[in-house]
């Protein structure tokens, strides 16, 4: 695998977290007011002490403690996320904001139930197992010089996030029957895509709910199968995505 892709915290033989932006790119007047959060994600925290209490969490920009749930900023060069206060994650909500380095997470939770994925949709796609996310990314256009970059699919696996690099005129030609699927920014969303007993669910979910999944399966997967508890945090997991969707309406 080359070049930098959206989980590589999670693929095999992955590279270290980077350091927070320093002082050079964040300012301290902009991030001088702390905030409420966002959605709970991938950061990864020190855990508690023998019998102590959890720590605190804390933004990884500027130390401010934050909640459970709060927002994420994606670190696109090294490909891992950042937990964020309120008042940093605002900050890189714009496009150059820490100079293209650094981007906020949004937190929208897509589905289209008017254009549903058939199964003969879905084995164009030519993906070995029945869960997985498709993630474009902007790193991989600039280095090759493209307008847009190549989707790849990853599916979680207790070793970690296996990558395939999708065909994108089969990518393309389901996009126009299906819009979502075009629709998730590149780097910071992803299209998740499971198919069950009955039928193929798919949504635009923030990237961060992509390392929850992966997370979940590293933590709980046990033999050939996963076994019980794996199953059932996938599903409890799907459960959440689907209960935080909205309907998607393509913008004229």
């Amino acid at each position: 695998m080359t070049g930098n892709v959206g989980l590589r915290r999670f693929v095999p033989a992955a590279a270290a977290p980077a350091p927070a932006p320093d002082a050079a790119t964040v300012q301290a007047g902009d991030v001088s007011q702390a905030g409420g959060g966002q959605q709970a994600g991938g950061g990864q925290q020190p855990g508690p002490p023998p019998g102590g209490a959890p720590p605190q969490e804390k933004c990884e920009l500027c130390a401010t403690e934050v909640p459970a749930e709060h927002g994420h900023v994606a670190d696109l060069e090294q490909s891992t996320l950042i937990c964020a206060c309120r008042a940093c994650y605002l900050l890189f909500t714009h496009a150059q904001a820490g100079r293209g380095r650094y981007r906020a997470v949004p937190d929208r939770y897509l589905h289209d139930p008017a254009r549903q994925l058939s199964v003969a949709e879905w084995d164009e796609f030519e993906i070995p197992v029945g869960l997985a996310f498709f993630l474009r990314s902007s790193q991989r256009a600039e280095e090759r010089g493209e307008e847009r970059g190549e989707v790849s699919a990853f599916y979680p696996s207790p070793a970690g996030a296996t990558e395939s690099t999708l065909n994108l005129e089969k990518w393309d030609r389901l996009s126009s029957a299906h819009p979502l699927l075009r629709a998730a920014a590149a780097d910071t969303e992803a299209i998740l895509i499971c198919r069950g007993e009955h039928g193929v669910e798919y949504f635009l979910v923030p990237i961060d709910a992509c390392y929850e999944l992966a997370g979940r399966m590293r933590l709980h997967w046990r033999g050939f199968d996963g076994g019980t508890e794996a199953r059932t945090s996938i599903a409890e997991f799907l459960s959440g995505v689907r209960s935080r969707s909205r309907a998607f309406r393509e913008e004229p």
